[in-house]
Formats: C-alpha cells, structure tokens, sequence
C-alpha cells in the first residue's frame, strides 16, 4: 500500500480497520489528520503521584489509590463525607463538608487520583475537598506518564483510542504541513504543528502537553479570528452606506423627546451610535444592557437620527407582543410629532397589510416596527437608513442579511437585554462592534429574589403576593409548559402553600385553578405562545392597563414586556430554567420605582442545581448571571437558541478557553491591521481561513 499521509482515510490506518473507521465518523473523525487533531477531553498526570510514606504537609500533592471504604455523618449542624483510600504505602482519608452527593459519586473499588494538601490528624493522613479524578478501567494499571482521556463514541475504549493516536502519531506526525509561518512561531514560541500533535497525545510531562494543547487550540482560534477580521475589513473598505449626521439641531430636537434623565452608560452607548451613523460605512453594532438599563430609549434616538435625515427607520422584534410595545412606546413619544409611524405584523387584515406595504414602499412610512413581517417577500423599503434588531440572537443570519440587499446598505444596530459573555461576544458576534450599557436609570431597585423548596416558605411566599395585590399592585405566575406533564419527583408547591400531587402543572392548569380558588378574589389572566395573536395581544393590553391582576404566562413573557406596577413574580420548576432566562423574568417586576420581588419555586434536590438557583438570589448583575450560566451550560443556551448551539469553533471551547480567545483575537487583529497576513508567507493560512468562513457563513454571519 502506498506511504500513508495526514488526508490518507483513517481505515488504512493500522489499529483502525474498517469497522472502527465506522464508529470514528460517528466522532467527525474520518481522516489520519482528523485523528492526530482529536483533543483529550483532560489529562491524568501520573508523573507526580507521592506514596503515603513521602507526604508532606501544607504542599499540594498527588496520591493515586482504590475507595476501601466511606462514611457520612452529620457533625457540629454540617454534613460530612468520609472516603479511605489505600495507597502505595498506606491510607489517606478525604473529607467533604456539605457536599453529600460526593457519597453516592465514588463507589468502593473506584480508582482515584487526589490532588491537595494532607495534614497529618491524630496520626492519620487528611485531605480537605481535594480535586479528584476517577481513573477509568483502562487506566488502573497504566504506569507512570501523562495519560490523555478522549472523548469516546460507544464500540471504542480507552485503550484503543490511544492505541490509534499513538499509530498516526508514529506514522503521519512528521507528515503534516503546518498553515502557521515559521518566522511567526518562533516569534510567539509556539511549536510546529507535527510537534505539537506528537505532545498532544504522547507527551513526556504535563507541561509538554499544555504547550502542545495550547498551540493547537490557539491555531483554531486564530484561523475564526482572522476570519472575523477580515469580514470586518470587507465592511470597510467594501460596503458603503448613507451618512446620518446628527448635528446640535437634531440632538437637541430628539433629546426634547424623552422626559427623564439618561444614564451615563446611555450616552456613551448613543454616542458611539451617532459616530458610526456620520460614517459612509454601514455601522454593524451590537447593543447589549442588563435588563431594564434603557436600551430601547437609545435604539429609538438613533432611529430618529435617521429620520430627520429623511431615511426611513426599521425596528425588528421577535414575537408580536413585543413588536406592539415598542409601537406603543413610540406612539407615546411621538404622540405631538408629524413622524408617521406605521405598525406591520401578521395579525393585520389584508387591506390594513396592503395599506401599510404601499406607505412603506413609496415611503410616506418613517418609523417602521413589526415582526418577521418585515423581511417577507413583498416588503419594499424606499429608502432604508438604520434597522434595529431587538434580541437579534431569536433570529436567522438569513433574516437578518435581508435588509442589507439592494444598492442601498442600511446602518445595523443589534440589540438585546440577555447579556452575553465577553468570550462569546468575541466569537458568534466578532464581527460586530460592541456597547455596553451596565448601569440601571437612578430609583431601580435590584429585584429581591428568592428560592423557595418546601411548603412552608411557598405558604409565606403567596401570603406575600396576596397582600401586595390587595395594596394594587400586579404580579406574574411563570410556568414552564403549556400542557401538564407528569414528575416522580415530590412538587413543593403543587397547590398554592399545600403539598399534593406528583405533577408538574402547566399553566393552563393553574390559570383555571387560581381563578377559582386561591386568588379568586383578583382578576387572573393567561397568556402562552398557542394563543392567537390577536388574544395575547388584548391580555397584554388588559394587563398593561390593570384590568387583570395577575398573569399567568409561558416563557412568553421572557423579554420587553414592561408593565410598572407589576411588582411580583412566582415562577414554578425554576430548575427547568437557565440562569439568564430567569434573570430576564424577574427583570418583567419591578420595573417602577417599587421594590420588585421573585420566588422561586423549585421541586429539585439537586445540590447542583439549588446552587445555580442561589446565583440569583446573591446578585442582580446580569453580566455576573450570564457568565455563570455560561459556565454551567454552554453558549447554545445562554443565547436562547440552539441556532448557536452548535460552536463555529473545531477544538477550542469558549468556556474553558477563555483566555485564549482574547489572545487570538489581538493576534488577528495585529496581523490584519500591519499588512502581514496579505503576504506570500501566510498564503496557506489565507486560504484556510477563506475555505472555513465560506462552510461557516450560514451559522457566524451577523449579516
């Protein structure tokens, strides 16, 4: 057979073979150059274990050895886990407070590595809250090295994984071209990329291993940076658009027009706006603020902007409910203004749609705000300024791209309230220009949370609720499905302070029971996403006038529902929610000058999903929020759409590689802006980076 090379198919690798060349596609694995690219999920570093007989103590070390026995107990009102390894040498006991679950997490018989500091207790060694790593069967009898742990697919072990990587390492390492300058790998010391495979899966020590993991990671991120860079070139030198000036005349005509202070962060935001709209290039920003920060008052400045330049001004929201807000709110605004505004959704008759498309197109419509309406077949825009995207991550690149067709390019500005962490920022939104509005206008108060896991706490938390709706003011009920479902978890509050039923109750359920029985003195409302446009719109308007209550709503009410005397919130299997999710539904009270307050109910007993509750009942930042939902959940779902789910990155991972992001997005920048990415010695990572964004355009593009 001929010599092997890095492209060569991974079955006529030896160790591989058809059969598990089938189970390596299930892992994209389909090339020997795909397999010396697979990144160990982590490492066990058996170079460095200590027997018992050489510990030390106050120095942090490694001991390897098998569970022979566990206990836990309750001691002084905490909660103790005790686990007795025998070691080389010996036993050493680890120990956990409050941690319970780590009783039921290591087995008799499990295989440990601990790493931490022993101290020597009444002649016996101790560990407190060591770092641990469970050595799985095919590492027990492994000997001294650096041993890497893959991530598997199901018909291939441990052990053959690294008997195939060890294979392409020996045979096709040597072979790979390295898309990376030499001068600029000398230059930043980073290995070559045949070297770096080789440490990767066959390293000596661990620090040969985290060169060699950092050399490959940053290779990824720098090809996605540059990739970025470059669309962000294109848009410069490219693109043009039509200046919005906003000179003293217009600022001061605009300003005129909102009756209450601004806030520092709103006009620097704004600020940064009005420059890009003097500019011949389409602005392409995005406007990220924490929830009730103002964001919405800078997107409509803006828009105004636009308008006395005699452009027309668009507004795009995700879901109707919200559409019909930002109308509303600019109808109040511009109440004594001769701007025509016009409204487009799906729920307008035929004629009402004829009337407003026509006024769009010859362009007597100035302020436009709808829904998807506004990017489907038959909408013409006569003269396109600025379009305004509200929580732009709800929408396509295909949807968001429509507006910059045609000879016209208008201004972009993005917007949403889910704050979206810097690392992120950096990747799916990289191309974009960056505001950030952090503070909160002067009288908002940080919502008081809290999480409620038992009925007594539940009884007290709808005692409150009841009270402040007698005082007159107006709560919500948040459930997290339409339909009931049915849980073999206990409920904690499955009726309002009682304990019943092993039933995850829907909303719909709760709306008729609620009505009838426990608030049956207040005027109770629903509200969920299969209901007709036109009836979520009149229980929206009914709430928003105090004709209800209460309302019982889905996820529905996630974003812009702004209602000031709703000052109350009650959301049910809050478990079943992600951090920033949450924060966006307590940021719907307390929206006034009230102090606004949010119960969560939970019916987990989960440790790990309580101490992902008690995030948000220990801050109100949602920047903090969502960096700890990132951590625990992955970018998919801290943006709210699986559109996302899916990284444009091939080995890095933003969570854990946060701080190289940063590096290779200052790498790229600099190779970019200095002319040496455009020269004959980077031609293959050109044309790398070109074929990657031409296969990533349909999930990266900000449009």
């Amino acid at each position: 057979m001929a010599e092997l090379s890095p492209s060569t198919p991974v079955e006529f690798l030896r160790t591989v073979g058809p059969q598990r060349a089938a189970l390596l596609a299930k892992l994209d694995i389909l090339t020997v150059e795909d397999l010396l690219l697979w990144m160990p999920r982590d490492v066990l570093d058996l170079t460095r274990t200590t027997r018992i007989e050489g510990l030390i103590e106050g120095t942090t070390q490694t001991v390897r050895g098998i569970v022979v026995d566990r206990d836990s107990r309750i001691s002084r009102g905490r909660s103790m886990v005790g686990i007795l390894l025998k070691a080389d040498g010996g036993y050493l006991r680890c120990v956990w407070f409050n941690q319970p679950y780590v009783f039921r997490k290591y087995e008799p018989d499990s295989v440990l590595l601990v790493t931490g500091q022993p101290k020597l207790r009444d002649g016996r060694w101790e560990m407190s809250h060591p770092l641990v790593q469970r050595l799985e069967s095919d590492d027990e009898q492994a000997g001294p090295g650096i041993l890497p742990r893959y991530p598997l697919t199901e018909g291939i072990s441990m052990h053959e994984m690294r008997r195939m990587t060890r294979a392409a390492v020996e045979e096709c390492a040597h072979l790979l071209t390295d898309p990376i300058p030499a001068s600029f790998r000398q230059v930043h010391q980073w290995p070559a990329r045949s070297e770096a495979c080789r440490g990767l899966h066959v390293a000596q020590s661990l620090e040969e291993y985290e060169r060699s993991r950092k050399r490959l990671l940053l290779e990824d991120l720098l090809e996605f940076q540059l990739g970025l860079a470059l669309r962000r070139r294109m848009r410069i030198e490219q693109q043009e658009a039509i200046a919005l000036p906003a000179d003293q005349r217009i600022r001061a005509r605009v300003a005129r027009l909102f009756p209450f202070e601004w806030t520092n962060g709103q006009k620097e935001a704004l600020e940064e706006i009005l420059k890009d709209l003097e500019k011949t290039r389409p602005m392409h920003r995005l406007l990220q603020a924490d929830v009730g920060a103002g964001k919405t008052a800078v997107a409509i400045a803006a828009m105004l902007v636009a308008v006395a330049n005699r452009m027309q001004a668009i507004l795009m929201a995700p879901t109707e409910i919200l559409a019909r807000q930002h109308f509303e709110t600019l109808e109040e605004l511009l109440a004594e203004s001769q701007v025509e505004r016009r409204l487009l959704t799906g729920s307008l008759t035929a004629a009402q749609k004829r009337m407003t498309l026509s006024e769009i197109e010859e362009g007597s419509a100035q302020l436009i705000v709808g829904t998807q309406s506004l990017i489907q077949e038959g909408v013409k825009f006569s003269k396109p300024g600025l379009v305004v995207i509200d929580e732009q991550h709800k929408f396509g690149v295909e949807q968001r791209a429509r507006f910059a067709q045609g000879t016209t390019i208008p201004h972009m500005l993005v917007m949403t309230a889910t704050p979206i962490p810097r690392t992120l920022c950096l990747t799916a939104f990289g191309d974009l220009d960056l505001s950030i509005i952090r503070e909160l206008p002067p009288g908002r108060q940080p919502v008081s949370t809290h999480v409620v896991t038992d009925a007594p706490s539940a009884r007290k938390a709808w005692d409150f609720l009841k009270g402040k709706l007698t005082e007159g003011r107006q709560a919500y009920v948040i459930c997290p499905r339409v339909e009931t479902t049915r849980s073999s978890e206990p409920m904690p509050t499955p009726q309002v302070g009682q304990a019943g039923p092993q039933t995850w109750e829907s909303a719909e359920d709760l709306y008729q029971r609620l009505q009838a029985k426990e608030l049956a003195q207040f005027r109770v409302g629903l509200l969920h996403g299969r209901m007709s446009p036109e009836l979520r719109a009149e229980t929206m308007r009914k709430f928003r006038e105090h004709e209800l209550d209460v309302l019982v709503a889905t996820s529905v009410i996630e974003v812009g529902v702004d209602v000031p005397s709703a000052t109350q919130m009650i959301v049910y299997h809050a478990e079943q929610f992600g951090l920033s999710q949450l924060h966006q539904f307590r940021g719907r009270v307390g929206r006034g000058s009230r102090q606004g307050f949010c119960f969560l109910f939970t019916k987990s007993t989960d440790p790990d999903a309580l101490s992902r509750l008690k995030t948000l009942e220990q801050t109100s930042d949602g920047f903090a929020v969502a960096e700890a939902d990132f951590q625990l959940r992955g970018h998919g779902d801290v943006l709210g759409t699986r559109q996302h789910g899916q990284t444009p990155l091939k080995r890095a991972n933003l969570i854990r590689d946060a701080q190289l992001v940063e590096t290779a997005r200052a790498l790229a920048t600099s190779l970019i802006d200095s002319g040496q990415f455009d020269t004959p010695e980077f031609l293959t990572l050109r044309r790398l980076v070109h074929e990657r964004f031409n296969k990533l355009e349909e999930t990266t593009q900000s449009g």
